[in-house]
Order: C-alpha cells, then structure tokens, then sequence
C-alpha cells in the first residue's frame, strides 16, 4: 500500500524535485459554458461598439477620446491587420470560418478553465470579424471589418481584434509552460519550471 506524498516532496519512483503530472481532467460542460459565455460577451460587446461607431460617427471621423493616447477613428478595413490583403477580403472569411468551426470543435475538450478563458476570447473575436465580414457592405462575404480604436502611431482595430490578441497571447503562455487542453502539464513545461 502506497502513502499519500507529502506536499512539496516527490513521491517515491520519480526524479527528485520532479513533481508528478497529475492525471487528465474530463473535459465537461461547464467549461464549454463558460467559453462560450464569455465568446458571446466579447461578440456582443464587439458588434455594440461598431453599431454605435456607424451611427454616431460619420466615416474617416476622430473623436479625441484620451488625448494623445486614445481616439476614436471610424474606418472599414477590407483587408487584415495594417490593412495587408485588402484584395482577397474573401479568403479572410474562409479563415475565419474555419477557426470559429475548430473552436467550436475544441471545446469538447477543454478540462482547463485557462485554455475555456483563452478559446472564448477567441471565439469571440474570430465571430465578431466574421459577422462583418458576411453581412457589411460591400457583398456577403466580402464584407469591411469596421475598425475605431486608435492609438499613436499603431494600426486601428477594434474589440474584436483586441479579444483575438490576447487570446493568442494566452493561449501562447499556455503551450509555453506545457499546459494541455485536458489542464495537464508537459515535460516540458514541468521540466522548465512553468
């Protein structure tokens, strides 16, 4: 009969300071609720801001906002980040739809509240760029993403991109340090002291 291991001691049969990697989680609904909760937060707050950008400003408008830091400025963006591929506006939405489709798929088997936070941001954002670009103008599906946010000498974006961001940055901590969708860590990442 084995004794539980102290904390803080490895357990018999493994390298010394190593800690054990602790089993799979199930991956269950809750945390696919909670993506998916915070996925439709950041799409509405997304497609809230544009609506009110479109009717409240007029297009190539600026609104100092935090002079000189922040300022709103209305502008529809055909192409991707920095305005590249603002003539294959089609193959934006293709992406788009495919990462929102894998998501969608992921979430069956998110058992990590980090990675449920991560892929919801995403979602979120990738459903927000995607909506504009099946239903703006100028035809479905090749739509202009409005972008609004502006900061000195950086791209405008908008909220949708901001949630795209971050959660690429989260999601990069996370394969960084080893942590799977199941919540369990590498070698790797126990290895480098993640």
């Amino acid at each position: 009969m084995e004794e539980d291991p102290t904390p803080g001691v490895a357990p018999t049969g493994t390298p010394s300071g190593a800690l054990p990697v602790p089993p799979a989680r199930r991956a269950g609904p809750r945390l696919a609720a909670l993506a998916l909760v915070i996925a439709a937060a950041g799409y509405g707050l997304d497609q809230l801001t544009k609506w009110i950008v479109e009717t409240r400003m007029y297009e190539g408008q600026s609104i100092d906002v935090l002079p000189p830091l922040l300022r709103w400025h209305f502008i529809r963006n055909p192409g991707a980040a920095f305005s590249i591929g603002t003539d294959v506006t089609w193959i934006f939405t293709l992406v788009m739809i495919a990462v929102v489709t894998y998501i969608l798929v992921l979430l069956r088997k998110v058992a990590s509240r980090a990675w449920a936070v991560a892929l919801g941001a995403l979602l979120g954002g990738a459903a927000g760029n995607l909506t504009d670009r099946l239903f703006r103008e100028p035809s479905f599906g090749m739509g202009h993403v409005v972008d609004f946010i502006a900061l000195p000498n950086f791209a405008i974006f908008n909220i949708a991109d901001s949630l795209i961001v971050c959660s690429m940055v989260g999601i990069c901590l996370l394969v960084f340090r080893g942590i799977g969708l199941d919540g369990t860590r590498s070698d790797a990442g126990t290895r480098t002291g993640a």
